[in-house]
């Protein structure tokens, strides 16, 4: 078979190798299964996709070059398959011995063979409907881990299940987070040593953040890590978070159970095995809004608020603190470092280093020593106006006006609470020295919300009023924010931090990265296309039209000889729910086709026809509310609706449309859909904990009054939606 040049090596490496000559593992399903040596040695095995990242560097970066620039425009597609559910799809698959297995929307679990497709087993764990509206940014889930002869889910709400891999059937099941609060599990597992490490998500709803680590065999909770301090600290609290409290005002936290602090590690990790640390990534503040979580005697946001908005390496078997590093002190704008991290070893200043990398939502590319967490270096990968640089000393050097937190004044910043880059993961091309970011450009004003109060039941938490950036009904200014919109694909030179090249595209919220030997970068686009692109130059050399954006990363593996990509597609996510939403482009509206693909040379396979989207007419009833109806209804609209129905109610293509709801003419039947649940094995729970009748009544007179102001702009046809 041919594999490329790697093949000699990889096939005399022997037992310590995951792959022998025929892509087979060394101690496959029949005997022991994945065990540690196969993991830590899985960059030399380039028939399988063991592990999240490829390995545990998660470069995502693969030898394989079978598939390479002179041949990549003989890449077709060999088979697909349709997924059973329409949200938005972020997995990255696993290969292991020719069998590939992924996870869909609603944290639901597939199997097929590698090769031709034919479906293996699938399960269903059955998450609740009204989960849903736990979930910060759609009913996602990021991917599986493996072990043993098992493979290891977290759903979305918060259990972590051990599944045979020959069948699917359940070994065992554990919660792994409080359900009665509004805790998610939308990330992929990692195993270390026989032990499942999980985060959660939640921060926007009040919750407080950690990760821990469960037995393999049964379940059982081994240790647990919390990134944020409860209350007040005493003697027995560990020093790591004793050493947080002195962060916080955490009188704050103790007197309110529903301000959690957030810090939720809900997607990235990464393990040296010979420093034996495990990197993981913490999330932003709950609320937001520091005033409100951690305000000083004067009312303002003070502290850093450890461990929030960190990168922090622990002991992956006790849960030991080792050191962190913070990118963002005292985040007050969704700042999240749960962005992808990946480890390299690179000469810098003649000396060789072993650096960690990240590329986190503030916007700026960091270079830290993984083995002490020192700052290396950091810069901008895109525009920036909440600080103007890193300083000597690893801190951000802040621009007062965007510290909304004190002045309490609304402030345009960017990047926005989607960040410069999100958990879109990147990939890393070490011929070229090259990590490669999908990043974008948007930003956001950040208006405090006055009296500001939390509230666990529904709703994001975040102290700021989310509906301060809606756009008039003018055509000419929704275009023009639009237009300022972009997404970009980004060859990041990590000694000399700047762009060797860029690739724009169509817009925002573009897919994950995959690089290869063969000298490309693979990545999907919110346009509806695959691509292939030169990794030392960005041309972009093959494309393939998939009918719907494409999020998720792309896999590379063998079988038989024969390598193959794979991708899973599906748009969705927060900037399809929200953003995408409430903008109106020159371009049509994605729609969700949720779909697998894989491709290899030779193929050529198609996809079914596309169906066109429907557009359908706004029809409301004629608005008659008052002024104070309908400002009441926008300002719980913003609260409580925005996330998943976007601002001003211009829906997605994801979810309803609210401006086109069949009961939006009728106050019982809207009264029946939110306040008495009628739909939420559908994902709409009821809003009664957090909303009064009359108040669920304004929010329908906010709808139709947004849906006559965009009834006037319709003749055109260019705001229709699903």
């Amino acid at each position: 078979m041919i594999i490329g040049k790697w093949a000699l090596p990889i096939c005399m490496i022997g037992a310590v190798s995951l792959a022998g000559c025929d892509g087979m593992l060394e101690g496959s399903s029949e005997n022991s299964g994945i065990t540690a040596p196969l993991l830590i040695s899985a960059d030399e095995d380039t028939a399988n996709w063991m592990t999240h990242g490829r390995t545990y560097s998660e470069q995502r970066f693969s030898p394989l070059d079978q598939i390479n620039t002179d041949t990549v425009g003989d890449l077709g597609l060999e088979w697909f398959a349709d997924m059973d559910t329409a949200r938005g799809q972020e997995a990255t698959p696993l290969v292991i011995d020719g069998k590939m297995y992924l996870t869909t929307a609603w944290s639901k679990v597939k199997a097929f063979d590698a090769a031709t497709g034919a479906p293996l087993w699938d399960y269903d764990p059955q998450v609740p409907g009204e989960t849903a509206v736990k979930a910060c940014c759609d009913t996602v889930n990021r991917g599986l881990a493996a072990w043993g002869n098992s493979l290891f889910l977290g759903t979305l709400d918060g259990r972590l299940v051990s599944l045979d891999r020959d069948t699917g059937e359940v070994q065992w099941e554990t919660v792994t987070v409080d359900q009665a609060q509004s805790y998610t599990v939308t990330g992929a597992p990692r195993v270390i040593d026989g032990k499942v490490i999980i985060g959660n998500g939640g921060a926007e709803f009040g919750v407080r953040g950690y990760i821990a680590a469960y037995d393999a065999s049964d379940g059982s909770e081994l240790w647990r890590f919390y990134t944020v301090p409860e209350g007040t600290e005493d003697d027995a609290s560990p020093e790591y978070l004793q050493a947080a409290a002195q962060t916080w005002n955490t009188d704050v936290l103790a007197a309110n159970d529903a301000i959690g602090g957030g810090g939720t590690v809900w997607d990235s990790m990464a393990y040296d095995p010979d420093l034996d640390l495990l990197y993981i990534g913490v999330g932003n503040g709950s609320p937001w809004n520091r005033a409100y979580r951690s305000p000083g005697e004067d009312g303002t946001g003070e502290g850093d608020n450890l461990y929030l908005s960190s990168i922090v390496a622990i002991r992956p078997g006790t849960g030991e603190y080792v050191w962190h590093y913070q990118t963002t002190p005292g985040e007050t704008w969704d700042f999240t470092a749960t962005q992808h991290i990946m480890l390299a070893d690179m000469e810098i200043d003649g000396e060789e280093r072993q650096v960690l990398m990240q590329a986190p939502k503030n916007g700026f590319f960091y270079v830290i020593d993984r083995a002490t967490g020192e700052f290396i270096s950091g810069d901008p990968y895109v525009t920036v106006n909440w600080a103007s640089g890193i300083g000597d000393d690893g801190r951000p050097i802040e621009n007062p006006e965007a510290r909304v937190d004190k002045t309490g004044l609304p402030a345009l910043v960017t990047p926005g609470a989607l960040g410069g880059h999100n958990w879109h993961p990147m990939a890393y091309h070490p011929g070229e020295n090259l990590v490669y970011i999908p990043a974008f450009e948007a930003g956001m004003i950040y208006a405090p919300e006055e009296n500001w109060k939390p509230d666990r039941a529904r709703g994001f938490n975040v102290g700021f009023n989310l509906g301060a950036g809606d756009l008039p009904p003018d055509m000419g200014i929704r275009r023009q924010v639009s237009d300022s919109l972009k997404g970009m694909l980004v060859a990041w030179d990590p000694i000399a931090q700047e762009p060797r090249w860029t690739v724009e595209h169509e817009g925002p919220w573009n897919g994950g990265l995959l690089a290869t030997g063969g000298d490309l970068v693979f990545q999907g686009t919110a346009g509806s296309e695959f691509n292939a692109y030169n990794a030392g130059t960005g041309e972009k050399l093959w494309s393939f039209a998939a009918q719907t954006g494409v999020v998720a990363p792309p896999i590379t593996y063998t079988v038989d000889g024969e390598q193959y990509v794979a991708v899973l597609a599906g748009w969705g996510g927060a900037y399809a729910l929200s953003v995408d939403g409430g903008l109106v482009s020159s371009k049509a509206p994605v729609r969700n086709v949720s779909r697998l693909m894989v491709f290899k040379l030779g193929a050529q396979g198609e996809l079914p026809p596309e169906m066109e989207l429907a557009s359908l007419p706004l029809d409301p009833p004629p608005s008659r509310a008052s002024a104070e109806t309908i400002a009441l209804g926008s300002e719980k609209y913003a609260r409580y609706c925005a996330v998943c129905h976007a601002p001003a109610a211009v829906g997605s293509t994801v979810l309803p449309d609210l401006r086109r709801a069949g009961s939006l003419g009728n106050r019982q039947a809207w009264e029946a859909v939110v306040h008495g649940g009628m739909l939420k094995d559908n994902g709409m729970a009821s809003f009664a904990e957090s909303l009064s009748k009359e108040e669920i009544q304004a929010i329908r007179e906010y709808v139709i009054f947004r849906a006559n102001q965009d009834k006037a702009m319709e003749p055109s046809g260019q705001i229709a939606r699903k």
